[in-house]
């Protein structure tokens, strides 16, 4: 996990670059480079997690769906909350934030960030 949350703090490093005018990041490059630095955090834990669980590495998941069907095998609270924080933070950081890039409210984004280190902490 100590990789997962290096990686979080890069994706908050790159915010740092971005200019802001009335709570609204002006730049998006580094918005969703951010996004896509914090998702690629909650992939990396999530390897971590199932690695420690005794999946191989190289069995581990390369697609998002991938992710969900492994995820949902191994997650550590079965009632599937876990299964839709991933999904949610999938939406909100890969999709809107990195690959669409439509975040651009302030703290739209620090929370999205801070969400990701919530989960990421809730697998040690």
């Amino acid at each position: 996990m100590k990789e997962a949350l290096r990686y979080l703090k890069n994706a908050r490093e790159r915010l740092k670059s971005a200019p802001v005018e009335d709570n609204t990041y002006t730049d998006v490059k580094p918005v969703r480079e951010a996004c896509g630095t914090a998702y690629l955090a909650v992939l990396k834990a999530i390897d971590d997690y199932l690695l420690e669980k005794g999946v191989e590495r190289k069995k581990l998941p390369k697609s998002f769906e991938a992710y969900m069907e492994m995820f949902r095998k191994y997650a550590l609270i079965h009632d599937g909350k876990q299964i839709r924080e991933f999904d949610k933070l999938y939406d909100l950081l890969h999709i809107a934030g990195y690959y669409q890039g439509l975040l651009k409210d302030v703290a739209v984004v620090k929370d999205a960030i801070k969400a990701a280190e919530d989960f990421i902490k809730k697998l040690k």
